[in-house]
């Protein structure tokens, strides 16, 4: 971590001395005496960022720290200072001038004061390190001795009792299966996952089975560990393979490594062994060791346990070699394992009533990370069981993970994946200190705030933002950062967190570092020199908690109300900002005062109320980023485009609060000079309706865009358009969105698209589809809404290489889509939306095989699943959007006929809107979908009862007009409700009974048009089942019960079909069944109860 800030500390005393020679005169020489000095200390800061050193050396890096920031904060001050003076020296003119380059005397005079002292302090800290022991070399190497006793805190795991294995039987049975399998060919096993999720508890319950031991020749465990010496592993594997009289350990001391690997292949020939590698960080390990175990078709296994997935993936290097990435316990074993740890010896192993609360509060931060749960349930089992102790431990766990001897082994393990990180990766994982616990972000703003930090070091023929992108994956990889949302989305759209555990481990570590401090109501605690600050509290004396001139980045999060006078004094303190983030906050106005935040590279706006900008915007000369989405900014001001840094322009709104349509998305104004901005990558969204051909034509100019969306597009500019997305040659993602539903979005002239072209977005009518898209061999995502073609789509990208993600939306008018097989190899999320013909899907077998995440819906003419869904094996989730209860009931889990179709996918949502586009979420088989299903109101309703052995008396609401063409048998009475039974009643549809019953009740002839019927409830004892047809029910010769939900809702029945709808139900309880017959009426105006009939009238 020190040595990354004093990287980033030389790379701007380089560009000072580059940049601004000609103002450094009489301290030029000693800038580059202190850039000298610190890339000599740099060399040792390698090791001494590993940790494990004694205080005095902690003590002098802390110190070499805080120089380099305090270089940072001259070079910065200095920098600003000079612009402010240019700035008014431009504004003032010549009369001026000389008054003005006097006045410049000044910070050049401050600042050759400064960089002496700093010359001084740097001369001392090197001169202090001999004291230490250590020494610097002209090679760049350094060395040190810690003298540190330290314990290896993972042995624990090599001994984890019985009892406190939980959630991993499955997995572990499966392991030995593999293990003593008939499998000749050798194979590797990669565990892989986080710290402290339980790779190697698992490793060594397999490898200690009974059978494993019986079935192998050979055993060797080798624990390897960050430090590992390659020789010392190889005899260590060779001490175990040997007996005692073939070999003895002298002489395999004495032994070179290519002679060890020689030997141990040899002897391992003729043998089936078995050999676990627990703990590797390193790719160059496996690509050493491998050597030494032969592929002798014997049957041998080798176990790898890794934090990494890349390693895992590395040692996959055959079809019988295979990755299994362990996964966090779920909410019910993590329960199960704290309540063995910490009441292991009372209340028989249960939770006590009044500690269930706080108990599973804790059990949730653990996050399902089987290390925390032992360790914590292991301190509560020493502490009394009463609620205080509980609550105590629960209010303070942050510290106490980072000073109780219980738990510090915890924390010591999850900080093992931060000292193993390269430098350059170290501040981008602190960065999520700055965020709240279980916190969730964009992977576009996070790059964009990477790269405004300075974190980011360019490569050749890659842009900064690519840098970051390999950034993010690699701490993936590492799993230490996990895709919280949208992992199949566009990754603009994904959303990354880090573990809770993990986040109280980097806040503790970035407090020590001065990296970051969180400032929250009622916290007194100060961290001195933090340079990013994370307030939780707008009050105005959360700035005398900071020293505010040392800080380069402020977010703002969970605040609720902000003073005025807070925003005045945020601007008035810090002067050196390169981040402002006021996302959420509650703002209506950004002060002319933020033009002085020279240094400023990120400013968000986001979600707050701010409608205009100021032009004083026009003075942040080395911003970056500027983000004003879901805002009600609808224009930018023309000084915009003095700032000529700036990369990404993010202007687009969409309002969740209405229905997707041309107005729920909205975009922003912008000057027409905007292609003087040559450095952007990002332009989303602008208003294609201002300046006509003349906007295009600086688009044209844009020659770096990665990013462009474009809103109120009209056919006129089609022709314009396509000319200049033709010469975005680094173009990766289009939107387009049309004026209005009626007009045509025409891109059929693109002749030669963008090569790199990965996501496409058209919102508008098509006259077909563009038909450059089927050439693009680099698209992932393809998005249409609204196109209204009139021919089937998929025939046209089925064969796109890699499109990993599609969206129809209001695009086909036909009534069925046929999935070919071979076709949309790659793809893995399919969504289906508002299809209002569509009756059929149809998918071959061989078709979307490695489709992962499917979504169809709203499609009120779809009455079953897609045919062929059962094929679809990748398939791991279901969403539906408000479909048919006919259509949900056939998928229900009891008695559902279209259920084994789907019962092996990993999670079915059935998602019912709310208002705009947020949804009420529910899960197939859930009580709560079958209760919704029946909450959903009508206005108009119809109830029937039986009341005596001689009529069917109907009970009709007023509301219901007459029913001149259904005339009732002669034992059928009509009975008006009065006005106040109206209720609110539910529609369940099901084609399953048959229309021809209702003859047997009404004199009818026209009851063709009925489309739904509604479904029985059915009690056996004291349990409620639905009934998706009559079979069903009079199969069940236990039913005590029928309950009938009624209902119109969304129902295309005439009034007359309604009631003929309700005779049939009677009619077939009536003919079929002898038991006791209720209807479950749902008031929300009316306190209805129960009719009921105690024996059949008909019988």
């Amino acid at each position: 971590m020190t040595e990354t800030v004093v990287i980033l500390v030389i790379d701007k005393l380089v560009q000072l001395i580059v940049h601004e020679s000609k103002l450094l005169k009489g301290v030029h020489q000693e800038v580059v005496d202190i850039r000298d000095e610190l890339e000599s200390i740099q060399c040792f800061l390698k090791d001494a960022d590993k940790g494990n050193l004694q205080d005095g050396i902690k003590m002098w890096v802390k110190q070499v720290r805080e120089a380099a920031y305090h270089i940072e904060d001259v070079i910065d001050e200095y920098v600003l200072q000079v612009a402010q003076h240019r700035h008014q020296q431009s504004l003032i003119g010549f009369l001026h001038k000389i008054g003005h380059i006097l006045t410049k005397l000044k910070p050049r005079h401050d600042i050759a004061t400064k960089i002496h002292d700093i010359k001084i302090s740097i001369r001392e800290i090197k001169e202090r390190s001999e004291r230490y022991g250590f020494r610097f070399v002209e090679q760049g190497s350094s060395s040190i001795e810690s003298n540190v006793t330290w314990h290896d805190p993972r042995v624990g795991s090599l001994f984890i009792e019985e009892v406190e294995v939980v959630g991993i039987e499955s997995t572990r049975d499966e392991f030995v299966s593999w293990l003593v399998g008939e499998a000749s060919k050798r194979s590797v096993m990669s565990v892989v996952g986080m710290g402290g999720i339980g790779k190697t508890t698992l490793a060594k319950k397999v490898y200690e089975n009974e059978l494993v031991k019986g079935h192998f020749d050979c055993h060797v465990w080798i624990t390897v560990s960050q430090s590992y010496n390659v020789q010392k592993i190889l005899m260590s594997m060779m001490k175990q393979v040997y007996h005692e009289n073939e070999m003895t350990p002298w002489k395999i001391d004495m032994i070179d490594e290519i002679t060890l690997i020689s030997q141990l292949r040899k002897y391992l020939q003729q043998k089936r062994y078995v050999v676990v590698f627990d703990d590797v960080w390193k790719t160059e390990f496996w690509e050493i060791v491998k050597h030494a175990l032969p592929c002798n078709d014997r049957g041998s296994r080798i176990i790898i346990t890794t934090r990494s997935d890349l390693i895992g993936v590395s040692c996959k290097e055959s079809l019988f070699d295979q990755v299994h990435k362990l996964q966090p316990l779920s909410q019910d074993k993590a329960w199960e394992l704290f309540c063995r740890k910490a009441f292991q010896s009372e209340f028989q192993r249960c939770c006590p009533k009044e500690l269930v609360k706080l108990s599973m509060d804790i059990v949730k931060k653990c996050e399902g990370l089987p290390l925390a749960i032992v360790a914590i349930g292991g301190l509560l089992s020493t502490k009394e069981k009463v609620p205080l102790e509980w609550k105590k431990l629960h209010d303070s766990l942050s510290s106490e993970l980072e000073c109780n001897p219980h738990l510090t082994s915890v924390t010591k393990i999850l900080s093992l994946s931060y000292h193993d990180l390269p430098c350059y990766l170290k501040f981008c994982y602190l960065y999520f200190s700055i965020f709240p616990e279980d916190y969730s972000i964009t992977g576009a703003i996070l790059r964009q705030l990477w790269v405004a930090e300075g974190f980011i070091k360019g490569k050749k023929g890659k842009s900064l933002e690519d840098v970051a992108v390999e950034y993010l994956r690699e701490l993936i990889h590492r799993n230490l950062v996990q895709v919280s949302f949208g992992e199949l989305d566009n990754e603009i759209h994904r959303k990354y967190r880090i573990h809770d555990l993990l986040h109280e481990t980097i806040l503790s570590k970035a407090g020590e570092l001065n990296f970051s401090q969180v400032l929250e109501a009622g916290d007194t605690t100060s961290h001195g020199i933090s340079r990013c600050l994370s307030i939780h509290d707008a009050r105005e004396d959360v700035f005398e908690r900071s020293e505010c001139s040392r800080v380069r980045s402020v977010f703002l999060f969970n605040i609720n109300k902000m003073p005025n006078s807070f925003i005045v004094k945020l601007f008035k303190k810090f002067k050196l900002l390169k981040v402002l983030d006021f996302e959420n906050a509650p703002i209506d106005y950004l002060p002319q005062e933020v033009g002085n935040l020279f240094h400023l590279k990120y400013l968000s706006l986001r979600r707050t109320k701010v409608k205009i900008l100021p032009k004083s915007v026009g003075m942040l000369y080395n911003l970056l980023t500027l983000n004003v989405m879901e805002t009600a900014v609808r224009e930018l001001p023309i000084e915009i485009f003095r700032l000529y840094k700036l990369r990404q322009i993010l202007a687009h709104s969409h309002d969740l609060e209405i229905e997707s349509s041309f107005y729920s998305f909205r975009g922003v104004k912008v000057p027409e000079r905007v292609g003087c901005l040559k450095d952007l990558e990002a332009l989303s969204i602008i208003e294609a309706n201002h300046y006509g051909v003349v906007l295009f034509e600086e688009l044209n100019k844009l020659s770096q865009l990665r990013t462009l969306a474009i809103s109120n597009m009209t056919a006129e500019f089609g022709r314009t358009l396509c000319t200049s997305i033709q010469n975005m040659a680094h173009l990766r993602r289009l939107s387009v969105f049309s004026i209005n539903e009626d007009e045509i979005i025409d891109l059929q002239s693109i002749s030669s698209p963008p090569p790199f072209l990965a996501h496409i977005t058209l919102w508008g009518r098509l006259k077909k589809l563009p038909n450059w898209i089927p050439e693009l061999q680099n698209l992932l995502t393809l998005v249409l809404f609204f196109s209204s073609l009139e021919e089937d789509p998929l025939p046209y990208v089925q064969a796109l290489p890699n499109l990993i993600n599609l969206t129809l939306n209001h695009v086909y008018d036909g009534e069925q889509l046929h999935f070919d097989e071979g076709g949309f190899r790659k793809l893995k999320k399919l969504t289906l939306r508002e299809l209002k013909t569509l009756k059929m899907v149809e998918i071959d077998r061989g078709s979307l095989p490695n489709l992962e995440q499917l979504e169809i819906g709203p499609c009120p003419q779809m009455k079953e699943l897609p045919a062929g869904i059962q094929h679809l094996k990748s398939l791991k989730i279901l969403d539906f959007y408000e479909m048919h209860g006919e259509f949900v009931l056939r998928m229900q889990p009891d008695g559902g006929e279209d259920y084994w179709k789907v019962k092996k996918v990993t999670t079915i949502r059935l998602r019912y809107r709310i208002k705009g586009e947020r949804y009420q979420i529910y899960q197939l088989g859930d009580s709560d979908l079958l209760e919704h299903l029946q909450r959903n109101v009508v206005e108009n309703g119809a109830c029937w009862s039986i009341s005596d052995g001689e009529k069917i008396h109907v009970w009709k609401s007023p509301w219901i007009p007459s029913m001149p063409s259904f005339k009732p048998r002669p034992n059928v009475h009509l009975v008006e409700l009065p006005d106040f039974f109206v209720a609110d009643l539910v529609l369940l549809g099901s084609l399953s009974w048959s229309v021809d019953l209702i003859q047997d009740l009404f004199d009818s002839t026209s009851v063709h048009n009925i489309l739904g019927i509604l479904i029985p409830r059915i009690r056996t004892d004291d349990k409620w089942t639905w009934a998706p047809s009559p079979s069903s029910i009079f199969s069940v010769k236990s039913a005590r019960e029928i309950s009938l939900p009624i209902s119109r809702r969304s129902s295309p029945l005439s009034s007359s079909d309604w009631q003929a709808l309700w005779g049939l139900k009677l009619q077939a309880i009536l003919k079929h069944l002898q038991w006791k017959v209720a209807w479950d009426i749902l008031p929300s105006r009316a306190n209805i109860g129960r009719f009921v009939v105690s024996e059949d009238p008909l019988a």
